[in-house]
């Protein structure tokens, strides 16, 4: 009874905050649509300069090749000067040098052009350097079969390896079912880590931490008071991500058990939740707990094999990876909603959630004891 008048104090005080309520739901709805929509590993409309000194048939061949909806030419250069300015202003990011000799080198099996790209933008360069040399092996096989063409019998006899490139869960490679699904888990860690900070610093600035105090419910009441509230606003927001914005919006395929990842998803809200109770322990203010999240959540998120694989990582870092609740979440999260894994497959990151999550709960409680039960 006590319990549940306190999680009612606290569902209270949620609901009258709007501007919580509109962050809520904005994470939940907007910021995973941006996140899915606006951002692309993916090169589209590379601004491109031509500068031709060649001027042929087979120059213009190899041109060509560079359509949209990967290349974007802006303009055909006449001069080195040009050239340079294009690149340095920022109005191109890329340029492709056709040599004077490039038809006869062409002849000679030594063809080359040169192509500039502006790496200020490391991961645009990279993959746009690789549409590149798949176009110029391309053409490179063109030539090969125009001018061999004599010979293409004896080929056919010759042993052959021929590659065929299967993409398992994601065919057509789209960022956006992953970039999604990502932000979606982001901001449960950060819904979590906010709105029970937030609860609890509030108390302190307030002077209301020891009116609490001084009522008749342990300790662990309160906390669990501060975390059901928190976990309630998840698992009520969930599913207009889940089927308004991933499935709705992005068609991501669901192919796991929904109810499996839900469950799961409010342990990980409790851990997470707890660990906003500890920051809440340590802060003096909402603007250190801010500062506080920010520390700990950007290395949460680096380590937490969205971005780099564990298996690629230092040593140091695969093993620091292992303390935080958000790397098993991401990994359960991937394997059952994207690749439809069971229990008997994501069992290990079930337990690492939990017992991060129960351990960072008995923490809180006793550093909150600490501090203010003398």
């Amino acid at each position: 009874m006590r319990l549940l008048t306190l999680i009612k104090k606290e569902i209270t005080h949620l609901i009258r905050d709007k501007a919580l309520i509109f962050i809520l739901l904005w994470a939940f709805t907007g910021a995973v649509y941006t996140s899915g929509s606006g951002f692309t590993m993916e090169v589209r409309n590379f601004p491109t300069i031509i500068y031709d000194m060649n001027n042929t048939k087979e120059s213009r061949e190899i041109i060509d090749k560079f359509r949209k909806p990967y290349f974007k030419i802006i303009s055909q250069i006449e001069t080195e000067k040009e050239l340079t300015e294009w690149l340095d202003s920022g109005k191109a990011s890329m340029a492709v040098i056709i040599p004077p000799d490039f038809s006869r080198k062409i002849n000679e099996n030594k063809a080359k052009i040169q192509v500039i790209v502006d790496g200020t933008m490391s991961i645009s360069a990279t993959v746009a350097i690789a549409y590149v040399s798949e176009i110029t092996y391309g053409y490179a096989l063109e030539v090969l079969e125009r001018e061999k063409l004599g010979l293409t019998a004896v080929y056919r006899n010759l042993p052959v390896i021929e590659e065929k490139t299967t993409v398992e869960f994601n065919p057509n490679t789209l960022s956006s079912w992953f970039m999604s699904m990502l932000e979606y888990f982001n901001m449960i860690t950060m819904v979590c880590l906010l709105v029970t900070a937030a609860a609890m610093v509030r108390e302190k600035e307030q002077g209301t931490i020891e009116q609490l105090l001084v009522t008749p419910v342990r300790t662990w009441e309160i906390f669990f008071a501060k975390i059901i509230p928190t976990v309630l606003s998840v698992a009520i927001l969930s599913p207009l991500t889940i089927y308004g914005i991933l499935k709705g919006v992005f068609g991501v395929p669901l192919r796991g058990s929904i109810f499996l990842f839900y469950l799961v998803m409010l342990f990980y809200a409790f851990a997470i939740s707890s660990l906003g109770l500890v920051i809440s322990t340590i802060a003096k203010n909402l603007a250190q707990s801010m500062m506080l999240m920010l520390v700990i959540l950007i290395p949460m998120l680096f380590l937490s094999g969205a971005w780099t694989p564990p298996e690629s990582m230092q040593a140091v870092m695969r093993n620091l990876s292992l303390l935080s609740p958000m790397r098993y979440f991401i990994d359960f999260g991937y394997s059952v909603l994207f690749k439809g894994n069971g229990i008997e497959n994501v069992w290990h990151d079930i337990l690492g959630i939990i017992l991060i999550g129960g351990i960072l709960f008995v923490f809180s409680v006793y550093r909150f004891r600490k501090i203010f039960i003398k």
